[in-house]
């Protein structure tokens, strides 16, 4: 996402203090930055022993059709990379030019219409592996553009001359990729703006991965905005993913745009000559993932300005500009490549731009244009959308509604679920530097940096979220919502618009006084992947558990905004450290404390249960004083 639409980005130095008490016991509050770069942690030995490394077979022109690509989908038995007498081809595989999807005859061969500016590529099949490359790039497509890029700052595609007389795509066989239980790891908005916060993803959500083995068969998918704006930072990114223990691949964000392009058509030509084709999708076990290019740059009233709806197309102030749109190649490709895929499959339909979001519910810009039609494409399957660009953490349920959704786009509840993945940059790199070395990043929705794993099995699946540097079960925070903290928010926040005086003081915000007892006072938990479904029980002093409530119900309201709908523990660091402000999201329960809480030190022990039923505790200490 553009911070700068929606979310002003403060680049900034990282401050050495966070100034205000965190309010959760289990959260990460050490400020001293390492005085060196950590080495990255050595991957699993099995995958560099064993990944396939090669690369698609191009034979060059002889003078064939330019207008008709033909080519052969092989078993690589040697693993050499080229078509060899002997190594059978393989039937039945989704080949595509981004327009055309054709299956491969039963000797593996295709042919597909041929056009300038095209890539063509392959849909991996289930119990085979495409290839990786030196930094674990999965190869599996070639971009046709005869002369060229015109000319672009970061280079575009170099000349592919001719179409070649044959384009080969090897394969090996995998059981890894059969079996029908995958970790798909999902990664948001790596984001990195220069070299230091490239250390800074090293040093978190690389870091982690690189521990990390169970996800050697799906890989790692990163949903968009690679870099931020400078797009000569790829190779630092490929260096990153050479870390990882499996496949990966990327996806377009608004911030992988050539943003000097005169024309959609080139817009990611960068992004497709170092990293991936701008939208494609693969089979592993029982799941079909399509990634979809959802940015369309730049948009223009005449195509991209349905209804009016798009300030970023109408403001003549404010182009050239992007906004969530799929062109007409690949919405017809997106039919198409359905069409080929089995009903019983679970269909993962990933993106940057998300289909819908909480986020953004009321604007155009930031949420997709064809919703509806890839809804009706994907009616009656097994499905789940996953997305980025937000850097917030949204868990979506079916049945979900808000406001800006049926206003905007007629929708009247999800038809599957969405998942926004958060951000391994979190809130830009913002805030204070763990021991580790890498920023904090509290997010706008008071989540944390970190990954999205989907753990498939079959067609079925559930989400879980890694915060950066902590283990499966950390999956919460917990605060204190008080008068005397809602005071300090609206006061903090002036004070931060004309630094004018002494800059108001929170304390502790576990500290709560008879007056803000008498008055409203909430214990509050933001559960990051608690969604429709979850539950939250508090236990204060080992009482009777009591049921908190979500502040959202997601059931067509709008969003509710402000210090009282906000997580303190988040915006206790973001009004001192500066940053986004957690004044909304749609994982907060709230307990209202008991207004006859006894002077002295309290334990609310909190047990949140998300929609399968695995449960999550935390545990904080307050303390109930007479006055401040």
């Amino acid at each position: 996402m553009s911070p700068s639409q929606a979310i002003p980005r403060r680049k900034r130095a990282v401050l050495a203090a966070l100034g205000a008490m965190a309010v959760s016991a289990s959260s990460v509050t050490v400020l001293t930055a390492p005085t060196a770069t950590a080495a990255p942690t050595p991957k699993a030995a099995d995958w560099d022993t064993d990944a396939y490394r090669g690369q698609v077979e191009v034979i060059p022109s002889n003078g064939n059709d330019q207008s008709v690509l033909k080519g052969r989908v092989f078993v690589d038995r040697d693993r050499d990379s080229r078509s060899d007498a002997g190594e059978r081809g393989l039937p039945g595989v989704a080949v595509s030019n981004g327009r055309d999807v054709v299956k491969t005859d039963p000797q593996g061969r295709y042919e597909l219409p041929a056009y300038d500016n095209m890539t063509v590529f392959i849909t991996q099949p289930a119990g085979y592996q495409v290839p990786v490359d030196e930094f674990n790039l999965a190869q599996f497509h070639y971009n046709h553009l005869p002369a060229g890029s015109p000319p672009l700052r970061y280079g575009g595609i170099e000349p592919t001359g001719p179409l070649p007389s044959a384009v080969n795509f090897p394969l090996t066989q995998s059981q890894a990729t059969k079996d029908p239980e995958h970790n798909c790891v999902i990664a948001g908005d790596l984001q990195t703006y220069d070299l230091r916060e490239v250390g800074y993803a090293r040093r978190g959500a690389i870091a982690d991965l690189a521990k990390r083995d169970d996800y050697q068969s799906c890989g790692s998918l990163f949903i968009g905005d690679v870099v931020g704006d400078d797009l000569s930072l790829y190779p630092e990114v490929k260096d990153l993913s050479s870390q990882l223990n499996g496949p990966v691949r990327f996806l377009p964000g608004n911030h992988d745009l050539d943003f000097d392009a005169e024309t959609a058509e080139h817009s990611f030509d960068t992004f497709r000559e170092q990293l991936a084709p701008a939208y494609f999708s693969y089979d592993v076990g029982k799941t079909h993932v399509i990634a979809l290019n959802t940015v369309r740059y730049p948009c223009t009233p005449d195509v991209d300005n349905a209804d009016g709806q798009h300030p970023n197309c109408n403001d003549p102030e404010n182009r050239p500009a992007y906004n969530g749109r799929l062109s007409e190649d690949q919405l017809a490709w997106l039919e198409r490549d359905l069409a080929a895929v089995p009903s019983d499959k679970l269909v993962v339909v990933a993106s940057h731009i998300p289909l819908l979001t909480f986020a953004d519910e009321g604007s155009p810009v930031h949420q997709l244009d064809q919703v509806r039609e890839v809804y009706k494409l994907l009616e009656g399957r097994k499905a789940v959308a996953v997305a980025g660009h937000t850097h917030t953490i949204e868990n979506m349920k079916t049945g979900d509604l808000f406001k800006g959704w049926r206003d905007i786009f007629g929708i009247e509840g999800l038809p599957f679920p969405h998942i926004v993945a958060g951000a391994i940059s979190g809130d830009w790199y913002s805030g204070a530097l763990t021991e580790d070395g890498y920023p904090i990043a509290v997010g706008r929705d008071g989540g944390r940096p970190g990954v999205l794993t989907l753990n498939i099995k079959g067609n079925s699946f559930k989400e879980r979220f890694t915060v950066t540097g902590e283990s499966d079960d950390f999956q919460m925070q917990l605060g204190v919502n008080s008068p005397h903290y809602r005071d300090w928010y609206v006061a903090r926040q002036a004070w931060n618009r004309n630094k004018q005086g002494e800059a108001p003081q929170l304390g502790d915000g576990r500290i709560v006084s008879k007056a803000d007892l008498a008055g409203t006072t909430w214990l509050t938990t933001n559960f990051w992947m608690g969604a429709t479904g979850s539950k939250v029980k508090v236990s204060i002093d080992g009482g009777p558990a009591q049921n908190a409530v979500r502040t959202q119900d997601a059931r067509g309201e709008d969003q509710l905004v402000g210090p009282e709908f906000s997580d303190p523990h988040a915006i206790s660091q973001q009004l001192v450290n500066g940053g986004s402000l957690a004044d909304r999201m749609i994982h907060l329960w709230r307990l209202k404390l008991p207004t006859d809480l006894k002077v002295g030190a309290h334990r609310a022990t909190v047990t949140a249960t998300d929609s399968y039923g695995r449960q999550f505790s935390e545990t904080m200490i307050f303390k109930v004083v007479e006055e401040r």
